[in-house]
């Protein structure tokens, strides 16, 4: 059973660039035709979903958030990152990382992470 697990600091300050990995075992980042995304949910709101990458290395954004969103994988590692930059106090969240067939993933659907709660705040 695959398993995910997010990490990254708990704070960041307005203007910074934030940095989270989710680390998976129980399955490979590879492995066909899966894709691994990134959703976030700030406080008294709903889930929003980041973008993702595909088992081929595909990256896929949400418009919104494509600007100063990117994200890579670590095959060695088993591991996939987010970075965004240019956060302000907006982008605190709740962020997840998940697995699924479907490049969006919503809720109900395939495999998440606990989440970790990320503050931006000086």
């Amino acid at each position: 059973q695959v398993q995910l697990q997010e990490s990254g600091p708990g704070l960041v300050k307005p203007s910074q660039t934030l940095s989270l990995t989710c680390t998976v075992s129980g399955g490979s980042i590879t492995t066909s035709y899966y894709y691994w995304s990134w959703i976030r949910q700030p406080p008294g709101k709903g889930l929003e979903w980041m973008g993702a990458i595909a088992y081929d290395g595909s990256t896929y954004y949400s418009p919104s958030l494509k600007s100063h969103t990117s994200i890579s994988r670590d095959t060695s590692k088993n591991q996939f990152s987010l970075q965004l930059s240019s956060v302000t106090p907006e982008d605190t969240a709740v962020y997840y990382c998940a697995r699924d067939r479907a490049i969006v993933v919503v809720t109900g659907f395939g495999s998440w992470g606990q989440g970790t709660q990320v503050t931006v705040s000086s």
